[in-house]
């Protein structure tokens, strides 16, 4: 098992990237409406204006600081009091993964069913690791032996 705090690195990493996307994709289409760009803080019917795959770019960006979150948090915490089990840190990576997902389908298409079930999926991931820890807090250790 590489350092298990790897997958962290590498949704960090993610998200980095696609606040350079967001960027590519907003700054322009912004430019395009208007040059004076404190417009869009005065006037909030221009944001309307922005293309949607501007506005899938920046939406993603969001969301990649709202559930993302929790994967921290949970790293963290785990990293901090136990050597997790492999299994973990495979679920980390698989986590990551799936935001990497999520992202490439907002940002091109926007399928919201698709997005659901990534998220969801993913979600499903943290719930798993979110009870190893408490499970691991409590002195529950099932699961131990199988990394």
């Amino acid at each position: 098992m590489d350092n298990f705090l790897t997958p962290v690195l590498a949704l960090i990493l993610w998200t980095l990237i696609m606040l350079v996307v967001m960027y590519i994709r907003r700054i322009p289409a912004m430019n395009a409406i208007t040059k004076d760009t404190q417009r869009f803080i005065d006037e909030p019917d221009l944001k309307d204006q922005i293309p949607a795959k501007a506005r899938w770019a920046a939406d993603n960006h969001n969301h990649l600081h709202e559930q993302p979150v929790i994967f921290y948090a949970l790293m963290f915490y785990l990293f901090l009091t136990q050597t997790p089990p492999s299994w973990i840190w495979y679920l980390a990576w698989t986590y990551v993964g799936i935001r990497i997902v999520h992202s490439l389908v907002q940002i091109t298409q926007n399928k919201v069913l698709i997005r659901f079930s990534l998220f969801i999926f993913g979600t499903v991931i943290l719930m798993v690791m979110g009870m190893y820890a408490a499970g691991y807090a409590v002195g529950f250790s099932v699961g131990q032996n199988l990394g």
